[in-house]
């Protein structure tokens, strides 16, 4: 055992076939891959994915995008609309000395207060437009003015991009990409129109990745590929022998019949998505749900099956992956038996 339990196993067999699996999945579609390191918030990761043949990084704050390029990832694009002071602009400047950074804004006060800040320097912008998630990014037919906006106060336009959250429900990954495509295409005409020049259409979510036109969009942004988690078991994106990260537990009690693990929500986070059967599944256990998640507690409903002994060990499946990993300090990566530590290099980067 590396570490007391709850810990972070990652099985580096598993998530090197995520990772080439998806990079060739998208060189045979001719869609540029920019994995969203916020997953994994892991230089050794992140280098893996950029050796596979990714484009560059997303990521999710001006923070992340120190760390990775610091570590020498040399093109990042922050996936959000930032709203930029006078201290967030000079990070930004900062950072586009070093590689090719580009971030997102969603209205016209937004474009122009980072044409104020940012405008004549090498940051890009890409604007972000609404595909159905109903969350930011504003409604297509009006990105055209956004991004000349943002043109008009000196800041290079790259294109668009959107998030197709709503892919996150159980069987609406096909529509939700569909739903992506004509926000996209509508954007890009939008663009159009106002005589800017489109680069970039991305898009791209875990459950609708594989639903993606690569007529429209020209790039896809997926996160937790790399790992899956519950959610992604549910919703039958992907498989259980996909699953590449767990929480290791232990058997703390039998109380009430049922197994009662020492990992809570502050080790596999608190998400519990609507569809959810539980608060996370044990991965060689596949009809046990965590039916109860307190900070330090998980009761587990096995289900008929025999409770595992007082003191052994177990493999939760967190829910949502990229909260669990934000909680942990180290990654414990498994190969072959062998065990070694990965840090989470841009842990709490959330700003």
């Amino acid at each position: 055992m590396p570490a007391p339990t709850p810990y972070l196993q990652v099985d580096l067999v598993r998530m090197r076939r995520n990772v080439r699996d998806a990079a060739e999945r998208a060189s045979v579609a001719q869609v540029a891959l920019r994995p969203h390191a916020k997953t994994h918030k892991s230089v050794e990761i992140a280098r893996l994915q950029l050796a596979s043949g990714a484009a560059g990084l997303t990521v999710a704050t001006i923070g992340e995008a120190e760390v990775f390029v610091r570590h020498g990832c040399d093109d990042v694009f922050i996936a959000y609309p930032l709203w930029l002071d006078d201290r967030s602009a000079g990070r930004l400047r900062d950072l586009a000395d070093r590689a090719t950074v580009a971030i997102g804004v969603d209205s016209s006060d937004a474009a122009a207060n980072a044409a104020r800040l940012l405008g004549g320097t090498a940051v890009e912008v890409l604007v972000e437009v609404d595909s159905g998630q109903h969350r930011t990014g504003c409604h297509p037919d009006d990105a055209g003015v956004v991004a000349s906006v943002a043109a008009r106060g000196g800041l290079r336009v790259r294109g668009v991009f959107t998030f197709p959250g709503h892919s996150y429900s159980p069987g609406a990954g096909p529509s939700a990409a569909q739903d992506e495509r004509r926000a996209l295409a509508a954007a890009r005409d939008a663009l159009q129109a106002h005589g800017l020049d489109v680069r970039v259409l991305s898009g791209g979510s875990t459950p609708s990745l594989w639903d993606t036109d690569a007529g429209t969009v020209g790039e896809v942004r997926p996160g937790v590929y790399v790992f899956g988690d519950a959610q992604q078991w549910e919703l039958g994106t992907m498989s259980p022998d996909e699953i590449a990260l767990t929480a290791v537990a232990t058997v703390v009690s039998h109380a009430g019949g049922r197994a009662v693990l020492d990992a809570g929500s502050k080790v596999l986070g608190a998400d519990r998505a609507a569809y959810a059967t539980g608060h996370g599944r044990l991965l060689d256990h596949p009809a046990a749900r965590i039916v109860a998640l307190s900070e330090h507690h998980a009761v587990v409903d096995l289900a008929g099956s025999p409770l595992p002994r007082l003191g052994e060990t177990v493999r939760v499946v967190p829910n949502h992956v990229c909260a669990a990993v934000n909680l942990a300090d180290t990654l414990w990566v498994e190969e072959h038996g062998s065990l070694r530590s990965w840090t989470v290099s841009a842990r709490g980067r959330n700003s």
